[in-house]
């Protein structure tokens, strides 16, 4: 009878010792331990937003009429020559193109001679073939050749003799009346410049 009594015991034992190796309750630092994570983070990914680029603005076309007026000889342009503004108009021997837009002014020299000098706007950039094409009456003659310019051509008929430059979409026509045709290219010499000048300061 003791025998099994004490094998009881020692079975109760075992039980309780089995038992006790569970999770203690009461014991911080195993029962409340973090759960393992159930899934991995998700990962963000950011995507750079290039900024949006503004369309290039083109700037507007320069008003023809108003280039012809900038590369038209002033008062001052030709003071030297000792001219008064003049109300009449020497004919140029260069026809108005289609659509194109013109400025003239006009000088009277003392003796009686005449200067005129226009400025022919063409809207197709067409100037250098205009005058590649004009031809005035009389005779081609030589002046001195002018940086900048796509064509220049001059000619002479009798005592009257016009030159012309072109650049771009402008022509400029000069046309001087004096006593001799000499006086006349020799006019047309000197203000060579100052047209090629104003002629190149446009766009």
């Amino acid at each position: 009878m003791r025998h099994r009594q004490v094998v009881a015991l020692a079975a109760v034992a075992l039980v309780g010792l089995t038992a006790c190796e569970g999770p203690d309750p009461n014991n911080l630092e195993t029962y409340y331990d973090d759960p393992a994570p159930t899934s991995a983070p998700v990962a963000t990914t950011e995507v750079p937003v290039s900024p949006a680029k503004a369309a290039p603005v083109t700037p507007p076309a320069p008003d023809a009429g108003l280039l012809a007026e900038q590369a038209l000889l002033s008062d001052a342009d030709v003071a030297e020559e000792g001219v008064q503004p003049g109300s009449s108009e020497l004919a140029g021997c260069l026809a108005d193109g289609p659509s194109a837009a013109s400025r003239t002014a006009t000088w009277r020299y003392s003796s009686g001679s005449e200067l005129s000098h226009r400025v022919l706007a063409f809207p197709d950039g067409s100037a250098a073939q205009a005058v590649a094409d004009n031809e005035c009456d009389g005779k081609t003659v030589s002046v001195p050749a002018q940086p900048g310019v796509e064509r220049q051509q001059a000619w002479c008929d009798g005592k009257t003799c016009t030159v012309m430059l072109a650049k771009g979409r402008l022509v400029s026509e000069l046309t001087v009346s004096a006593s001799t045709g000499t006086r006349a290219v020799d006019a047309a010499k000197r203000l060579l410049p100052a047209m090629t000048a104003k002629l190149a300061a446009q766009p």
